[in-house]
């Protein structure tokens, strides 16, 4: 089975199917027909495909996994790589594994000789619906997520389901939170037709944590639909594609709080949209019916409500948001429900946000 979806912004197809190894392998070397390479893996996904892949050891070079890999120190590694190798603004970095991943690469690659092109290949279920797709790249600074960083859209996405099958259920989950916020905000995407996402995701449970083919291969095609249509709109994040970020402010405080080692990226969205629903019902934005329907959804695919200010220190977590880059002149910006898959954005002074712990 395949679907493909195109992206008008820099013109180029995502391709989602769940194809043999072999068929994404002579895909992707007729794409890259006549060009120079440099294939930057992820250290797990190495370890568990490479006899599936089979790459050419001369192309590519291996990087750890982890948040706090995506740093200055591997990017240099990135272009020092592709220099040696004599890339040149003709060729292509090719990026496999996660959003770490996707994202150093294509910062590299947005960079390295003021901009080449570069393919996305995902093998996370959060990357495949989310850091992929849309031109976002970047690495962190110690005490600050993806604030160097560039918008440089791929030229190709290849999606291939068969990587979740290795996936443990941490990284599943992280990728769950994501599409959950896409039902959450279907109605604000700017999207040519109601999917029914929201719809759709109360009713499609046991099947996607069967992993079956069909039920995943829609969920991916439906989240990327409505995240293209938001980057169509606006690719730099002046208006529209603010949207996205919903669950996002509070979940970057925690990753950053815990730096990077209690939450997954997308149980960190989780808690912010819990967060979110929760702020949205005190401020009167949102009917109780429409709360506790979402609050449900959330809690059908297994995450918990926590309460975020008796695990976490509420003034250390408002003081990393005020430092978040969506942040305007000392406000705090987060994205809130308004009504049922609607969300606008909001901003809040440090005082203000602390009385909605």
């Amino acid at each position: 089975m395949k679907q493909i979806l195109h992206v008008n912004v820099n013109d180029y197809d995502i391709e989602i199917s769940d194809s043999g190894f072999n068929k994404l392998k002579s895909d992707l070397d007729e794409f890259t027909a006549g060009k120079k390479r440099l294939i930057v893996i992820s250290k797990k996904v190495y370890s568990l495909y490479e006899q599936f892949l089979s790459l050419n050891p001369k192309e590519f070079i291996i990087i750890p996994d982890g948040e706090k890999e995506k740093n200055f120190k591997n990017y240099m590694k990135i272009l020092e790589t592709a220099y040696k190798l004599g890339l040149t603004r003709n060729d292509i970095m090719i990026a496999i594994g996660g959003g770490v991943i996707g994202d150093i690469t294509g910062f590299a690659a947005a960079t390295y000789m003021r901009g080449i092109d570069y393919i996305q290949i995902p093998t996370t279920l959060l990357s495949m619906v989310d850091s992929s797709v849309g031109g976002k790249t970047a690495i962190n600074l110690n005490d600050g997520k993806n604030i160097i960083g560039a918008f440089h859209q791929p030229k190709a996405v290849f999606i291939n389901i068969n990587f979740l099958k290795s996936l443990d259920k941490k990284n599943l989950m992280s990728g769950l939170g994501e599409i959950l916020k896409y039902a959450f905000i279907e109605a604000s995407c700017n999207y040519s037709k109601s999917i029914y996402f929201y719809e759709y995701m109360t009713l499609c449970c046991d099947k996607f944590f069967e992993l079956d083919s069909v039920t995943l291969i829609r969920i991916i095609d439906y989240s990327l639909k409505l995240k293209t249509a938001v980057v169509e709109a606006d690719e730099k994040e002046s208006s529209l594609r603010k949207i996205l970020n919903f669950g996002h402010t509070l979940a970057h405080a925690l990753e950053t709080i815990t730096k990077y080692k209690k939450f997954s990226h997308g149980e960190a969205v989780v808690y912010g949209m819990f967060f979110a629903f929760n702020i949205a019902y005190k401020k009167g934005l949102i009917n109780y019916s429409y709360y506790r329907l979402s609050i449900e959804l959330l809690e059908k695919y297994n995450f918990k409500n926590i309460n975020v200010a008796k695990k976490f220190n509420p003034v250390k977590l408002t003081e990393i948001m005020k430092k978040d880059k969506k942040s305007k002149q000392n406000k705090i910006v987060m994205i809130l429900p308004v009504s049922k898959k609607q969300v606008k954005e909001f901003e809040f002074d440090s005082d203000e946000l602390l009385k909605m712990f």
